[in-house]
């Protein structure tokens, strides 16, 4: 194997490791809204409104920036009007009456399809700009994006993964792999019950005494 081969080997195996990693974050967060209802999906379950369905359309906004816009590609779906400057505030974190659940989830895969068809073929060096970004670090290159947009959707997976266990008990990271120990419901009182009286153990300690 000449040392041209094993460098082209050693790009495809990164692209494969930074696409796998991508894709399971993707897929962790898109499969928090099976079996919800609509009601549901959008339930706000934080002070802050937090919610399924919001959380998949917001990180399906993310990508369209960050594969598009940032590498000089256009978008030629649908138009998203949350992105518009005159959209209403956190536009792009709820779903409207006319969004359902099947209809982001569709989107979010076609967006899906549209950064996957930059990453098979160009470049991890190729080089973007952020416009929304600092000046000082706004040129990227495409690994780089890679990078920051699993970081991104694996924060909101894990969010994902906090409001579906509050609204119906669900956890795990995928169905294949639930990365949550097998006990029954009483075993996960029992254990709630004793990190609650440990929490209250503490309840007259003033903050930051050892």
């Amino acid at each position: 194997m000449t040392t041209t081969e094993r460098a082209a080997g050693t790009v495809a195996d990164e692209r494969a490791v930074l696409l796998r990693y991508l894709t399971d974050a993707r897929e962790s967060l898109v499969w928090k809204l099976d079996g919800l209802s609509e009601r549901d999906a959008r339930w706000p379950t934080t002070p802050t409104g937090t919610n399924l369905l919001g959380l998949v359309k917001h990180a399906t906004s993310v990508k369209i920036g960050y594969f598009g816009p940032t590498f000089g590609r256009a978008w030629t779906g649908p138009d998203f009007e949350w992105m518009h400057d005159d959209a209403p505030v956190n536009a792009d974190m709820w779903a409207t009456a006319q969004e359902s659940v099947p209809s982001l989830v569709e989107l979010y895969r076609s967006v899906w399809a549209f950064a996957d068809e930059l990453l098979a073929s160009a470049p991890l060096e190729l080089v973007g700009r952020v416009p929304w970004w600092p000046a000082a670090r706004a040129q990227v290159t495409l690994r780089e994006v890679v990078v920051h947009v699993t970081s991104d959707l694996t924060r909101h997976a894990g969010h994902a993964d906090i409001v579906r266990e509050l609204l119906d008990g669900a956890v795990g990271l995928r169905p294949q792999a639930l990365n949550v120990p097998e006990q029954s419901a009483q075993d996960w009182a029992d254990y709630v019950r004793d990190l609650r009286a440990l929490a209250d153990s503490f309840a007259t300690t003033p903050r930051g005494t050892p």
